[in-house]
């Protein structure tokens, strides 16, 4: 059984391409099912995110075409040309690739911690629907356990590396508890939903969402509990807000100092969290000298990130030690698991044979035999039948120019490493000649040439 990855992502797809592909939650037990009935697919999860759809699969490595087909039939695509942005990864690499992804060395964003949870969420789908098997499972386990390594032993999720993102860490160095704070968010555009996310993440249960249009704005509130209001109320609800985020595309700024000099002296001086993301700016740079006003440029959210982009990449080198000792272990366990299962058939083989030949002897016995003889006759039937096929593989294998087998066979047996095997001697006239040494002695130590027949 080979360990298979076959996806797209952000590396390989544009996003028209990436949303073709994706697996909507409500089809997503209708495709678990449907790619185990792919011939020779035997477990199977699915990941899927706006950066990456990606089929992780235990299965014959042969399959992976018939696998593709059905993914391009599922969503309706040319095969061809899915084909012509995917990648796939077997065995080892499919090990070392899930580790990565699920530490987020494989993100967009590098360190982003929240591939991580969507990696357990589609490993738990897989389950749900009885796609995943032992295999399967064991790699998921394995994956999230080096990713928890990766998480407590380097700085990779520690610094901010996204602009949304920075802007609430910082202000978690102002407000000790944030679920006390209220937050307002001026603009409901992508980055505020960022925005918004992490504040909800960082415990804020207070968000109000001030836009151009009421719609837009409960929109984004509701999906995080929050109010929606219009630009024109902005500045009655000015004095309850401790933290303020604006990115609008405004032409002229929103906030001027004026309005939060009086919003100031109804919160009696009460800090206030300010971060300007957007350009031009939405709030007045004067805003900025006034007491108990933390102000913050979308230049210096810049600097940050930039900051902690080099700091992730020093901890994902790190990272990268501890998924390649991750993988290793996860294959030297399969390979004893395998090692496992060989002896176990090895053994029930034996038994088989050996049966066979114990009730011929009983047989045998009953039947009036001498037992002195049937007892040879069993002891040698036992020994040919368990030295026939091994013996026809050794000499197959040592034709075909693959020696190592006999140093294999040697090795198991604890056999004399030189006892029966041809010896290069020199003929009387010099030439090298073989010779069979059947029992070394003390007069040809190995490693010494023996003298040819007739030559003592």
């Amino acid at each position: 059984m080979t360990l298979i990855t076959l996806g797209i992502n952000h590396k390989t797809a544009p996003l028209e391409m990436r949303e073709r592909v994706a697996f909507t939650p409500e089809r997503m037990g209708e495709a678990l099912v449907g790619v185990r009935q792919v011939p020779g697919v035997s477990e199977a999860a699915i990941l899927s995110t706006c950066n990456r759809t990606e089929l992780y699969l235990a299965a014959e490595g042969a399959c992976i075409q018939r696998v593709m087909d059905w993914l391009a039939t599922f969503h309706g695509l040319d095969a061809v040309e899915l084909r012509g942005f995917s990648y796939n990864y077997r065995d080892a690499d499919t090990v070392r690739h899930m580790m990565r992804v699920a530490c987020g060395l494989d993100s967009m964003v590098l360190g982003e911690p929240q591939i991580l949870g969507q990696l357990k969420d589609a490993y738990a789908q897989a389950r749900e629907y009885g796609a995943t098997g032992g295999l399967l499972s064991r790699l998921f386990e394995q994956s999230f356990s080096v990713a928890k390594r990766v998480r407590t032993n380097t700085a990779i999720g520690e610094n901010p590396v996204s602009v949304a993102y920075a802007a609430v860490s910082m202000a978690r160095h102002i407000f000790a508890d944030m679920s006390r704070n209220s937050a307002l968010l001026i603009g409901a555009g992508n980055t505020m939903e960022l925005v918004a996310r992490h504040l909800r993440d960082a415990g804020v249960k207070d968000i109000l969402v001030a836009n151009r249009t009421l719609e837009r704005a409960q929109a984004l509130a509701s999906q995080y509990g929050g109010r929606g209001i219009v630009l024109s109320e902005l500045h009655q609800h000015l004095p309850h807000a401790d933290i303020i985020i604006s990115s609008t595309a405004a032409p002229l700024p929103i906030l001027g100092k004026g309005a939060v000099e009086r919003a100031l002296k109804q919160r009696k001086h009460r800090p206030y969290f300010m971060v300007d993301i957007a350009v031009p700016r939405d709030i007045e740079p004067e805003v900025g000298e006034l007491a108990d006003v933390y102000l913050y440029t979308v230049d210096d959210l810049h600097q940050v990130v930039q900051e902690n982009v080099r700091s992730r990449e020093g901890a994902a080198q790190e990272a990268e030690h501890l998924i390649q000792a991750g993988a290793e272990e996860f294959l030297s366990q399969l390979r004893a698991l395998d090692a496992v299962a060989t002896l176990k058939q090895f053994r029930e083989r034996a038994e088989r044979l050996r049966d066979i030949e114990v009730d011929r002897a009983m047989r045998a016995l009953r039947n009036g035999g001498n037992p002195e003889e049937l007892l040879r006759t069993l002891a040698r039937g036992l020994t040919n039948k368990l030295l026939h096929e091994p013996s026809v593989q050794v000499r197959r294998a040592t034709a075909e120019g693959r020696v190592e087998v006999t140093d294999w066979l040697r090795e198991l047996h604890q056999l004399d490493a030189f006892e029966g095997r041809p010896q290069l001697t020199p003929a009387g006239d010099g030439k090298p000649a073989l010779t069979l040494i059947e029992n070394p002695t003390a007069d040809t130590p190995p490693g010494k040439l023996a003298s040819p027949p007739g030559k003592r």
